[in-house]
């Protein structure tokens, strides 16, 4: 009698779990609200700045590009299936993989209606201005997916404080100009821009307000550096994000020209971790890793 009572609490439990595990949640994504089964159990995972997210949430992965360029990334996930590369998904290894939920973002959210045919697929682009806002609302969309609703309002109460901290200690900076350098060009970025965050979002005064808002920046000259004259300048390596061999953004910018604004006379160039913000932006290590660097900057003795 003992073991028939046990076994039927083992089934009655058993039907607990798998509903559980059966219960559809809504969660928001770049296309607008999705309602999916929760807890899927076997991912693909295409975009870097959710992989990001994920992994600080301590969820599993199955499925990742090739390569994440992201150096605290690639020790942690380790010998993951590759399902494809940053630009291109492998549709056979995805397939092999028989994912429950497939994640797209960023350059693969072209391939989401294809990808769609394999497995349920949701597009999580984060992207430009207001990118800090779009990753806690990826972190929390994550929480609710995964049933990890604590682990996520608590990092996304870190990641608050650290903004709030941040704005409080750039009030009265300066202004500051946003340089991505790929090879000896350069680039300048401004609010509303790809970049923009770092000015909207974070307090930083721009030191220039007609910079146009495409995506890979205005193509411009040393003498723009020059005449713009920032109190800082922000820098943003896209050889060094993408691993190419190529003339580092400390070599670009070490000329005549860029010497005589501010920025260097008074030692004012933030060089920051180039995969963080040009692979991995919006995930939220990478936002906390942005942010310390910037902290750091500003704070330090001049």
């Amino acid at each position: 009698m003992r073991a028939v009572r046990l076994s039927i609490l083992a089934f009655a439990f058993s039907l607990i779990a798998f509903g559980a595990h059966a219960e559809d949640v809504a969660i928001e994504t770049a296309r607008g609200t999705v309602t999916l089964e929760s807890n899927p159990e076997t991912l693909a995972v295409l975009d870097i700045a959710a992989l990001d997210t994920l992994t600080a949430l301590g969820v599993e992965v199955g499925g990742i590009p090739d390569n994440v360029f992201v150096d605290y990334l690639r020790d942690s996930l380790g010998e993951t299936n590759v399902v494809g590369s940053l630009f291109e998904p492998d549709f056979e290894a995805i397939n092999a993989l028989q994912p429950d939920l497939i994640i797209a973002g960023g350059r693969s959210s072209t391939r989401v209606e294809e990808l769609s045919a394999l497995a349920p697929t949701i597009d999580m682009t984060i992207w430009g201005d207001g990118l800090i806002e779009q990753g806690r609302k990826r972190l929390k969309a994550y929480g609710e997916l995964f049933g990890k609703q604590p682990r996520a309002a608590d990092l996304d109460a870190k990641l608050l404080q650290a903004v709030e901290h941040l704005r409080q200690t750039t009030e009265a900076a300066g202004t500051a100009l946003i340089v991505l350098t790929n090879g000896p060009k350069i680039s300048v970025y401004g609010p509303s821009s790809r970049f923009g965050w770092i000015h909207t979002e974070l307090g930083i005064r721009a030191a220039a307000s007609n910079i146009s808002a495409s995506t890979h920046g205005e193509a411009v000259s040393f003498e723009f550096l020059r005449k713009v004259d920032p109190d800082w300048l922000i820098v943003i390596d896209r050889a060094a994000a993408i691993g190419a061999e190529s003339e580092l953004a400390a070599q670009t910018l070490d000329n005549k020209l860029v010497q005589e604004t501010k920025a260097w006379k008074t030692h004012q160039i933030i060089y920051l971790n180039a995969a963080n913000v040009y692979i991995s932006a919006g995930g939220y290590q990478s936002l906390m890793g942005t942010l310390s660097e910037l902290q750091t900057s500003f704070s330090a003795d001049r």
